[in-house]
């Protein structure tokens, strides 16, 4: 057996022995580390695939079920709020009873779910079952990473992480692409029906593969209290986060949920000094390299999902793409992501993680910048180099944080790490979307009026205005049946011309966003802790 350390959780930062107990050395395919991870990929690529590609389908199943706009932005809403309330709970779940029952659990119930979503005839059933689809997804994250952190060695670890994070990256960016496939050749259930194979791949190859792995001082009772604190007010942050654009960022039931939730953090860390064995132990972030990379990976998350969310508006609404091609188009980020990965693991493990965090946001940052210098007439080949270096940048930020953040956790807290990773990402990617839809209402609010008056079109009343500024927002022109078509062709333009001065301005802000990310990557260093993960295997 090698020498393995880990860090006390008393925060003193002295070096002990490991509480994982001696296991036998994995032999065939029991425990194989690569194994291992091509295991835990595969269904890791489900919950991140559904993050993406089920936007594609909203439309057909809005048409299909005849719902409401609201209802079915509860489709995403009711995914992401569910997942970013469990993660930690989850990741506490997975350290409790063992990392491998928490993923194959994860697997079926996200599969099932998938099935029962394809197979409902009401927005209500498809809602609710999205809503299990992130409870599932839930267990099945954190426990992907303590899987991979109990398996592989330190020197092996960043290369581990860097495949699971090509392919969480991939799937995210390629969701578009084969959703729009399926929907547009198959049907919207076929985008939720083909999670059933797939998780039925995972379901054999974990439970033919996976090796439970359990330090000896794993927590050994819950903490219903800070479990019920913790999910109150992450509840009330993403709530607050996701009913902003339409409540209003001034409004007082925006700020009641916001004051919630900063309350119940309050209430939490407090309880959390009292507990015999708290969920989240305080001491934990004691770690400056493992808080840096949580705050880290939340800006992260801000800069990529907000200025995301607006490239698709872009590239169907403006240049007018059907979702399939929009998708390809995207293929440079998705490209770099997958090439760029691996290569990040490769360079973390060589040079500490410091240099490439710092150096990805930096191309992040740069990526934004180019963003914002988006007109409605750009071509593909200068879209293609800023998609490209945002891919580029953001594949050692997802390795390296991630890194940052499960290594330098004791082994019996990797399942509370995993769970906080995920959950900054979640949260950041809802502050992203959220905050930066703030700056492009703002801005087209601005600008509209103007820009209406200076094109020489018919004055609008207040709520035709407002009804105007709704459709440019997401880059639609509000051209009305009928209106004659040089009267159309100037409303196109104005109402182009005004998206992309909002979503201009959107990319600056997420740009600043990613320099300030890299202030915060220079206080990161490789995780200390990493040593006590790994058994012995076939590396």
């Amino acid at each position: 057996m090698t020498s393995q350390t880990t860090i006390d959780t008393a925060g003193s930062g002295d070096v002990t022995p490991t509480a994982l107990p001696e296991q036998p050395p994995a032999s065939g395919l029991r425990g194989h580390p690569w194994f291992t991870l091509i295991t835990v990929a595969v269904g890791v690529m489900m919950v991140a695939l559904d993050g993406t590609i089920v936007a594609i389908a909203n439309p057909a199943i809005q048409k299909d079920l005849g719902a409401t706009f609201a209802q079915v932005q509860w489709i995403t809403n009711g995914y992401f709020l569910a997942l970013a309330v469990s993660l930690i709970t989850a990741g506490k779940l997975g350290d409790r009873f063992g990392h491998r029952q928490t993923f194959l659990i994860g697997v079926v119930g996200f599969a099932a779910a998938s099935g029962a979503i394809g197979l409902s005839d009401s927005i209500g059933l498809v809602v609710t079952f999205r809503v299990f689809q992130g409870l599932f997804g839930a267990l099945l994250m954190p426990a992907a990473l303590g899987l991979l952190r109990a398996t592989f060695p330190a020197e092996k670890l960043n290369m581990a992480i860097g495949i699971w994070g090509m392919v969480i990256g991939a799937s995210t960016a390629g969701g578009p692409i084969l959703g729009g496939v399926l929907v547009q050749h198959v049907s919207w259930q076929s985008v939720f029906f083909i999670n059933v194979p797939v998780g039925l791949i995972a379901l054999v190859l974990g439970v033919l593969i996976l090796r439970d792995h359990r330090a000896e001082n794993a927590p050994r009772s819950f903490d219903l209290l800070g479990i019920a604190l913790l999910s109150g007010a992450m509840f009330c942050l993403v709530w607050a986060l996701i009913k902003a654009p339409s409540w209003g960022w001034g409004a007082g039931l925006t700020w009641t949920f916001i004051a919630a939730s900063v309350l119940g953090f309050a209430l939490f860390a407090f309880w959390e000094t009292r507990v015999k064995e708290p969920l989240i132990p305080l001491t934990l972030f004691r770690s400056v390299p493992l808080s840096a990379g949580v705050v880290l990976m939340v800006l992260m998350a801000i800069a990529f999902m907000g200025g995301l969310f607006f490239v698709t508006f872009y590239l169907q609404n403006v240049h007018g793409m059907d979702p399939v091609d929009a998708g390809l188009h995207l293929l440079p980020l998705t490209g770099m992501m997958i090439v760029g990965s691996p290569l990040a693991g490769a360079a973390i493990t060589k040079l500490g993680p410091r240099i490439p965090l710092a150096g990805g946001m930096a191309a992040t940052a740069i990526a934004m910048y180019g963003m914002s210098t988006l007109k409605a007439d750009t071509g593909s080949g200068v879209m293609s180099i800023w998609f490209a270096l945002l891919g580029l940048g953001l594949a050692p930020v997802m390795v390296g944080a991630t890194e940052v953040i499960v290594g330098n956790a004791a082994m019996e807290l990797s399942g509370v790490a995993g769970g906080l990773q995920q959950a900054a990402m979640q949260i950041g990617g809802s502050l992203g979307t959220a905050v930066l839809g703030a700056v492009m209402a703002s801005k087209v609010d601005s600008d509209l009026p103007g820009n209406w008056a200076d094109a020489g079109l018919p004055k609008l009343t207040d709520a035709q205005l407002a009804q105007a500024s709704e459709a440019v927002q997401v880059g639609v022109a509000p051209v009305a049946e009928g209106t004659p078509a040089e009267i159309a062709a100037k409303i196109s333009g104005v109402a182009h011309d005004t998206f992309i001065s909002g979503m201009s301005l959107a990319s600056l802000v997420a740009a600043g966003v990613a320099t300030v990310a890299i202030l915060v990557a220079l206080f990161t260093k490789r995780g200390e802790n990493a040593e006590s993960g790994a058994g012995v295997g076939h590396i």
